[in-house]
């Protein structure tokens, strides 16, 4: 089966895999019909996040990105449904309101089991096909390798959680989906930067952290939520600024660090 054409895979040969599930901003045309209004439901995109840390293929990483909005359906969620984060505001598996509560569908045109199905097996399966299979290919290779899910999010959203966020949001599923030495290497590179830093407060990790991270079996995963304001300027509407190479200078640097303390590590 050839791959879909909105599936991005850049393959390096270092045991270091990103995983890009939620900065795509395709919405298909089967799907488009129903949405209430186009920009809003591009307003949760990860902006930017796949520039940001496109320096990283020079440093011999893999890149698995999706191209598909995460309104579509979202890369990061539990097949079956089931909340991340029970007892909490989030967003669904194929979401039907945005961050702040605010409807994505017009009236009675929200996805049905059937459709859900059908996002399921054409965009879902496809991305974790290719993420599952360039993981275990550096696995075999290495005995050991890095999934480090990247994200994004603007730094205010009440519905999501309150004041303001730290700019690195380290999620490693309370220490369950990579080694505790891994986890304190992302920390101290964090932390050796000016941007303020949690370990597994709001955002622990979502599916792609919970599900593959099996530090027994060599593989060690962290998801990463940045703040927009560690290296862009915040939404103030649906569509941000485009992409400043300048203003995500310092933030670029951070990660190079991260990356590079992660290979040392590995």
């Amino acid at each position: 089966m050839s791959q879909p054409t909105w599936l991005e895979i850049t393959r390096g040969e270092l045991p270091l895999v990103l995983s890009f599930p939620h900065t795509g901003t395709g919405i298909p045309d089967e799907v488009l019909p129903g949405i209430k209004d186009k920009e809003l439901a591009l307003r949760d995109t990860d902006w930017w996040v796949e520039q940001l840390y496109g320096f990283a293929a020079g440093m011999g990483a893999t890149m698995v990105r999706s191209g598909i909005s995460r309104t579509v359906i979202d890369l990061n969620r539990d097949p079956s449904g089931a909340s991340l984060y029970p007892g909490q505001a989030t967003t669904g598996l194929c979401p039907i309101e945005t961050f702040d509560g605010l409807p994505l569908y017009k009236p009675g045109q929200e996805p049905d089991e059937i459709e859900i199905e059908r996002r399921l097996k054409t965009y879902y399966q496809p991305y974790h096909d290719a993420l599952a299979a360039e993981i275990e290919r550096l696995r075999k290779k290495f005995g050991k390798v890095v999934l480090y899910d990247c994200h994004s999010i603007r730094s205010v959203v009440p519905r999501l959680f309150e004041g303001e966020l730290p700019v690195f949001n380290i999620g490693t599923n309370s220490g369950a989906s990579c080694d505790p030495a891994l986890t304190a290497v992302v920390e101290n590179a964090c932390d050796a930067s000016r941007f303020n830093r949690t370990t597994n407060g709001r955002f622990k990790g979502g599916w792609i952290t919970r599900h593959y991270g099996q530090p027994a079996t060599g593989v060690h995963a962290v998801q990463m939520e940045l703040s927009h304001r560690g290296y862009m300027d915040e939404i103030e509407s649906s569509t941000p600024k485009p992409f400043d190479p300048a203003r995500a200078a310092e933030m670029q640097s951070a990660l190079t660090r991260i990356f590079s303390d992660i290979l040392a590590w590995i």
